[in-house]
């Protein structure tokens, strides 16, 4: 069998045809193809208009997907390969951490880069050179002391030490936070380079009592300064003028360490602070006017010190204050101040410990969000006034114990649905306890009436442990019709049925007299 190629005549190409009796010889193989850039050439230059067209979309594609393709594999590599903590700053790092707790070997534990794989309290942050738009890496955040499983920072050791390297290593720091480390061995507050300070935003010491020395060496040049806490350590002398200067300053608790002296720094510049808390220290003398100027405070608190005088008048300019805590100075016979009634936001009050004198005024009106109230050992006199069961609705505690007080307790306390905690000890109240067996089951231990000898209790009250003390009282008690309307609620009323029957029998009496 074999193949015939004739030449057809009129494309004169080869056509091939297939005879069964000849041998099977096969087709000769197709030409070579032409080179790719002529065929594209040929092929481009002999496609019609709209073919070219969509040839140079296909091309423009082709180009797009590999532009997109280059640029996620860059960034990938990028990504793979973050920036690095210089060496300087990484070593700094892990001296500090030794000098806190020697016992862990910090290197082995993080071998790796400390901004990549920190451990718990170490916090990184990129920065940008703005005139070589540099990018680099630093530590802006470091916390040592463990709180809690949720903020378990590196655990600091008895024997721990305060690294002058914190105040010369690290020039972009943010938050400076130690909780209990500096417990035993006793660590000074060391030189602060002017140089350093200008991003700092958070000093925080909490409970380091070995961590001693002056103020004014802490303070430093913080202009950035928003929360200076020192609570619970070894820091003593008097506040700083440099105090009155951090403009930033939301912040400033200076609790339960041994500072002293008047405060006589202008505290006026410090628009935007929220919260002083400068209880527990050894200060005197009066208590600065300028505290008025702070019209942004949430919080005060100059409790457990010995400032004296009288209460400035320029408090009452404190309309956004919620809580104030003058209790356990030496403020002088003044009276409570009457300017309370005007601080509508607040929710606690404690003036304890300060012997104000004069009677409860009736300011309390405007004061229905108080929460709590401590009006302990203040050498006041006269009767609770009434007006405070009727208007401060949302009270949860009242402290009116080591008193003079006198009269009886006031029915409409019964209509405190909120409070959880009556303090009345030692004081001269007499009568009939006017509580329903309901509203006294809930106090348990908290409703304190002891050291009132005038004052009893009914039968049906008696075997209650927080009124136990108490004597009887010898007549049974009548109610009061008007006091029972519409707030059986409130537990005042003890029986509906016995109220009916003392009513049908007044009735009776009234119709046979």
């Amino acid at each position: 069998m074999q193949w015939q190629v004739p030449i057809n005549q009129k494309t004169k190409s080869p056509s091939f045809r297939f005879h069964p009796n000849q041998p099977n010889i096969p087709p000769p193989p197709p030409p070579p193809p032409p080179n790719n850039t002529a065929w594209f050439s040929i092929s481009f230059l002999s496609s019609t208009p709209s073919e070219k067209t969509m040839t140079v979309v296909s091309i423009f594609k082709l180009a797009l997907f590999f532009t997109l393709t280059s640029t996620l594999v860059t960034i990938s590599l990028q990504q793979e390969q973050p920036l690095l903590l210089n060496s300087a700053e990484q070593d700094s790092v892990y001296q500090v951490l030794s000098s806190i707790n020697s016992a862990t070997n910090w290197r082995t534990l993080f071998p790796d880069d400390l901004c990549s794989y920190p451990p718990h309290g170490v916090v990184c942050d990129y920065f940008t050179d703005p005139t070589t738009k540099n990018v680099t890496v630093h530590v802006t955040e470091l916390s040592f002391g463990y709180v809690s499983d949720f903020t378990p920072n590196p655990s600091c050791s008895p024997n721990s030490t305060f690294s002058p390297l914190l105040f010369t290593s690290f020039k972009h720091l943010r938050k400076l936070f130690f909780y209990q480390c500096f417990t035993q061995t006793q660590a000074f507050v060391p030189d602060i380079p002017t140089t350093f300070g200008s991003s700092l935003e958070e000093l925080v010491f909490i409970n380091n009592r070995a961590f001693v020395g002056p103020l004014s060496s802490i303070t430093g040049n913080f202009t950035s300064l928003r929360r200076l806490v020192l609570s619970g350590n070894g820091i003593h002398g008097a506040i700083p003028n440099a105090i009155g200067d951090l403009a930033n300053i939301e912040e400033i608790t200076l609790s339960r360490n041994k500072l002293s002296g008047k405060v006589s720094v202008n505290l006026s510049k410090l628009k935007k602070l929220k919260i002083l808390d400068l209880s527990g220290n050894g200060f005197h003398g009066n208590v600065p006017s300028s505290v008025g100027n702070l019209t942004h405070l949430l919080k005060l608190d100059l409790s457990s010190n010995g400032f004296s005088g009288k209460i400035p008048e320029s408090l009452s300019n404190l309309q956004a204050l919620d809580f104030l805590d003058l209790s356990f100075n030496r403020f002088g016979n003044f009276g409570v101040p009457l300017f309370l009634a005007a601080m509508t936001r607040l929710k606690e009050v404690h003036l304890s410990g300060n012997l104000l004198g004069g009677e409860i005024p009736e300011i309390w009106g405007n004061l229905g969000g108080i929460l709590g109230i401590g009006f302990s050992n203040m050498g006041l006199v006269g009767e609770i006034p009434a007006s405070m069961g009727l208007h401060l609705r949302n009270l949860c505690y009242l402290g009116l114990d080591n008193n003079k007080l006198n009269g009886k307790v006031p029915e409409e306390f019964g209509f405190l649905e909120f409070v959880n905690e009556i303090n009345l000890e030692n004081n001269n109240l007499s009568g009939r306890l006017p509580f329903s067996a309901n509203f006294t089951a809930k106090f348990g231990e908290k409703l304190r009436l002891k050291g009132n000898p005038e004052l009893c209790v009914d039968e049906k009250l008696s075997h209650r442990e927080s009124v136990g003390e108490l004597k009887k009282c010898s007549k049974p008690e009548i109610p009061n019709p008007v006091l029972f309307i519409g707030v059986s609620h409130s537990g005042l009323l003890s029986s509906s049925s016995s109220f009916l029957v003392l009513l049908l029998f007044w009735g009776l009496w009234i119709l046979l007299a």
